[in-house]
């Protein structure tokens, strides 16, 4: 993949970007930026990689409903001034892709937000949109999936038919070309390690 072209197509949509060799260097960065204030966390497996609840609880109040579940944790995180998450897929285009069941994660990413940040590992980066698409559905969506109780389809043979079980954990998709109206910060932080799925 095409790390600087991916880097000068987010800037040029109006992300800003930040790129790091490792997962710890991104996560002191973050820890440094984000001081004294509130934040919301979205469903992502990379935070938990990165240790993102524990570093930032220390000098922030944070809202993670993997950490305390609940709607009164899912809304505090979405009211919350800074937002938390990863992409499913990102194209080297600029483009962030995520696939979501509930609609937290996607709601915290687009309004109401002072600053989102994006932590995204490279295996998510992907040379074009139909790439990026395949990805977050049959990859990240399939994967994400197995944390669930829930039987569809692509619990048996990992693929995505884009199904009509009432189990289905992949309602909706979000695609951001580029940061939404009146936000202060849309960041992409950017890993040169795999982390998420």
């Amino acid at each position: 993949m095409n790390v600087e072209k991916a880097i000068r197509n987010l800037e040029l949509r109006g992300f800003s970007v930040r790129h790091f060799a490792t997962g710890a260097e991104a996560t002191a960065y973050l820890d440094e930026q984000i001081r004294d204030t509130t934040v919301g966390i979205g469903g992502c497996m990379t935070a938990k990689q990165l240790g993102l609840y524990e570093t930032l609880s220390a000098h922030n109040e944070v809202f993670w409903h993997w950490v305390t579940p609940g709607w009164e944790t899912l809304e505090k995180a979405n009211h919350a001034a800074v937002y938390i998450t990863s992409v499913n897929a990102m194209t080297e285009g600029g483009e962030l892709l995520n696939i979501d069941g509930r609609g937290n994660r996607l709601a915290g990413q687009v309004f109401g937000r002072k600053r989102v940040y994006f932590v995204v590992g490279i295996n998510k980066l992907c040379p074009d949109f139909e790439t990026a698409l395949s990805r977050a559905h049959n990859i990240a969506a399939v994967t994400n999936c197995k944390r669930f109780p829930n039987k569809p389809p692509c619990q048996v043979d990992d693929i995505c038919h884009d199904c009509r079980s009432p189990e289905r954990v992949c309602r909706a998709l979000l695609v951001l070309w580029a940061p939404m109206m009146d936000m202060e910060s849309c960041e992409v932080v950017l890993i040169d390690e795999a982390l998420g799925y």
